[in-house]
């Protein structure tokens, strides 16, 4: 029976341990056995320098999902991969849910949503480069990770406002 197990690598080698187990699953003959090596990622809006750019990020660092039927050889061609660690569980690998799977290869939602990410961190300075205040410099006092905004504080009149901005709306200043 088919079932999906998580495997520990060294952080930063997940692409190269994948490449290392398709290529030993084809040369030991075990296609049968091992369907799927996924390493799960998602996209992200990064903002650089005023500019959204879409990037593909890692969502579990360190680990690799593999799709396989479980028995000594199966078992024997994951492990003995070069930057495989050991599968995930205590003595014996345990089997991902239904429900953890879709959570973690995103398979519920069909149309997924880029989710922007902070560039920017608290008491930063940056430059408003669009709306209503551009060419405004300001310091930032609240960052909004998840909906993609920041709280600005702007000098306006000599007064400190604190104005609602999206990341695309703003730039580091150097």
């Amino acid at each position: 029976m088919f079932h999906w197990y998580v495997i520990n690598t060294y952080s930063g080698h997940e692409n190269k341990v994948r490449q290392n187990l398709l290529h030993r699953v084809e040369t030991m003959g075990q296609q049968q056995k091992i369907r799927r090596v996924v390493v799960p990622t998602e996209q992200v809006v990064e903002t650089k320098d005023g500019q959204k750019v879409q990037v593909e990020k890692r969502t579990l660092p360190g680990y690799v999902l593999v799709h396989m039927e479980l028995d000594d050889d199966s078992w024997h061609v994951v492990k003995n991969t070069p930057g495989v660690t050991g599968f995930v569980g205590a003595q014996k690998p345990v089997a991902l849910s239904k429900g953890e799977v879709d959570r973690i290869l995103h398979v519920a939602t069909l149309e997924q949503k880029p989710r922007p990410t902070a560039e920017f961190s608290l008491g930063e300075t940056v430059k408003v480069i669009s709306g209503p205040l551009a060419d405004f410099d300001g310091e930032i006092i609240e960052v909004n990770a998840e909906a993609g905004r920041l709280k600005v504080a702007v000098s306006i009149f000599e007064r400190s406002v604190p104005v609602d901005l999206t990341f695309d709306q703003v730039k580091r200043l150097d």
